[in-house]
């Protein structure tokens, strides 16, 4: 299948650090980032998940819940979760599905259909598009997919930053500007008028060009 945004967010049951899990009932009313991993063990994903433990507590201030997949067995993210800590100072604290039978990777169209139905015998490089990170919405929605290659850590204070856009942009008929940070002036879209943006925002607002208006970023 072909995901988009927008799109509902496949649902699965799966075997987790922290139990089995039906991935809609674990997210509930809250946000949710999914991240993939190829393999245990590697390095590049080794010092993200550990960053990630890092900053697990801003995104739990921000109703995210956090959750890992990789594509081998519970057993050995436990394991791995060790070195993580050792190397990189954090312990994941949050759970890491153990997709071995490769079915949330095809459900999330990270591998094709063929690729099999278990993770025996496959490789970091066999399973190198196992690396997107999604942002799921309470609603259960996609509302953001980063595909980052092996070689590339991820940037998950972006990941953090967009979080920030999209649940302001979510609440407010606002967009946000390139490099945007929180507190910082947003757009107001050309689907509002300017007599409805007049009403809206009686403080005024910045017309640069007709599409284009900034206003105070709403509290």
């Amino acid at each position: 299948m072909t995901l988009r945004i927008n799109d509902t967010a496949p649902n699965f049951d799966a075997d987790t650090t922290q139990g089995r899990i039906n991935f809609h009932d674990w997210i509930g009313n809250a946000w949710a980032i999914l991240f993939s991993h190829p393999k245990d063990f590697t390095p590049v994903c080794t010092t993200e998940l550990g960053y990630m433990a890092k900053l697990e507590p801003q995104f739990s201030k921000r109703n995210c819940k956090i959750i890992g997949l990789s594509i081998d067995p519970v057993d050995d993210h436990a394991r791995w979760a060790q070195d993580i800590e050792e190397t990189q100072g954090y312990l994941p604290n949050y759970p890491m599905i153990g997709d071995t039978d490769l079915n949330v990777a095809k459900l999330y169209n990270m591998l094709p259909a063929d690729a099999g139905d278990s993770s025996e015998g496959r490789t970091a490089v066999t399973n190198a598009t196992v690396r997107t990170v999604f942002i799921i919405a309470p609603d259960k929605s996609v509302k953001l997919m980063m595909t980052y290659p092996m070689t590339t850590g991820r940037n998950f204070d972006e990941i953090l930053r967009a979080l920030d856009s999209i649940q302001l942009t979510s609440e407010h008929t606002v967009a946000t500007p390139v490099n945007w940070q929180p507190g910082e002036d947003v757009i107001i879209p050309p689907a509002v008028s300017d007599d409805a943006a007049k009403e809206k925002y009686p403080n005024g607002y910045k017309t640069i060009k007709p599409y284009l208006r900034t206003v105070a970023c709403p509290k």
